[in-house]
């Protein structure tokens, strides 16, 4: 396990020597935080990506011990609702096909529910078809027009774009209907400062897919309504670690601050065309995300002019805050970085990523399966020298 370690570690200072220089000036920055009295500085990312950066290459365990990483709410399908699997369950059974990505094909849905996922759905003679992207299930929908389908379309604001612009083009064809599970990001990490208690944090690393589509700016609130400093990271362990320095550095200097780290690919007012279209065709609604509760403003719905293409109006759908909470399952607090993985009485025992329990453990975004994955090197209080 230890030579695991030191593998990656290796590869992650052979691939760019500054990487071990930034491993250093962190450790400078740690202990002149700790003499002013910052015993534990917990910095948060926002993005799957950024996590399976943390633990796949150990960044953790080069961590000073007054320091800890913890993910948040940056995984899409962890926070989609039960209720959603459990609906297009029923429709696969009963004359429709269900288009859903790869990632939320065994995510669960309401406890006591059989089957409980697409996949066992599938499995006992539901018709469900994994696609890649919406493009897939136009193709498929047009080539079948006999035939009737439900895209599953989840995600944050890096995939709105990609089913928004088919809509406000015309091309969606009248047998694919969608279920809009979209879910905006700066409401959450709002309702997170704001709602959730015991969650103290100094520092954020905020998504980078995400703010190429929303702008840098998109997150300004935050350093300057809760005083927390906030950098746009590139995925990179180069950009993490000086993310995760530069926080460091604002909160010694007591100025807080956000910070475009991630400049190669993201700007400051997004991508303008892409956020044009995506309020063209969505309307921001108060949204139930798994394992937290309603928040305000942050689901991404189908406009009254694409109704015709909105599953919830035109089979019913419901969409509503029913408690989705598997027993047992700890997701909920691992998605608001109040526990680790390993925290959770289930990981890698009743929940592995071959068959996952909770939806933490479902999506390669999710911070469990992520974990599950990278086990030997997510382990904390490593000491590793060369």
């Amino acid at each position: 396990m230890i030579q695991s370690i030191e593998a990656h570690i290796k590869e992650l200072y052979e691939r760019n020597p500054y990487n071990k220089r930034l491993v250093k000036v962190i450790h400078g920055l740690s202990r002149k935080l700790m003499n002013m009295g910052y015993d534990r500085i917990k910095i948060m990312n926002f993005c799957g990506t950024h996590e399976w950066t943390i633990t796949h290459y150990g960044l953790r365990s080069l961590m000073p011990g007054n320091i800890d990483l913890v993910a948040g709410p940056g995984c899409p399908v962890c926070i989609t609702p039960g209720i959603y699997v459990s609906e297009l369950i029923d429709l696969c059974f009963n004359g429709y096909t269900v288009l859903t990505y790869g990632d939320a094909y065994k995510l669960p849905g309401l406890h006591g529910s059989r089957p409980n996922s697409l996949y066992e759905a599938r499995a006992q003679g539901g018709d469900v078809v994994v696609v890649y992207s919406f493009l897939d299930a136009l193709r498929i929908a047009r080539e079948n027009p006999g035939k009737n389908y439900v895209f599953f379309s989840v995600g944050f604001e890096t995939t709105m774009p990609a089913i928004a612009e088919p809509l406000y083009r015309g091309v969606v064809p009248e047998n694919l209907l969608i279920l809009s599970a979209h879910r905006y990001t700066p409401p959450i990490m709002r309702y997170l400062l704001e709602s959730v208690e015991d969650v103290e944090i100094h520092g954020i690393i905020a998504p980078g897919h995400v703010s190429a589509i929303i702008g840098s700016e998109a997150w300004g609130f935050i350093p300057r309504e809760y005083g927390i400093t906030t950098v746009v990271s590139g995925f990179e362990p180069l950009d993490v670690l000086t993310a995760i320095a530069l926080i460091l550095k604002h909160l010694s200097s007591g100025r807080p601050a956000l910070i475009n780290e991630y400049r190669r690919a993201v700007k400051p007012y997004g991508n303008r065309y892409s956020l044009r279209i995506m309020d063209l065709v969505y309307e921001r609604r108060d949204a139930y995300w798994r394992g937290i509760g309603v928040v305000g403003d942050s689901g991404g719905y189908l406009r009254g002019e694409y109704s015709r293409y909105d599953a919830f109006e035109q089979l019913g759908l419901r969409d509503e805050a029913i408690d989705d909470h598997l027993p047992g399952c700890r997701c909920g607090e691992v998605v608001l970085g109040k526990i680790k993985p390993t925290e959770c009485p289930l990981f890698m025992k009743a929940c592995t990523p071959e068959t996952p329990y909770g939806p933490c453990m479902v999506s390669v975004e999710g911070t469990c399966r992520i974990w599950a994955e990278n086990l030997p090197i997510s382990l904390e209080n490593i000491d590793i020298s060369f």
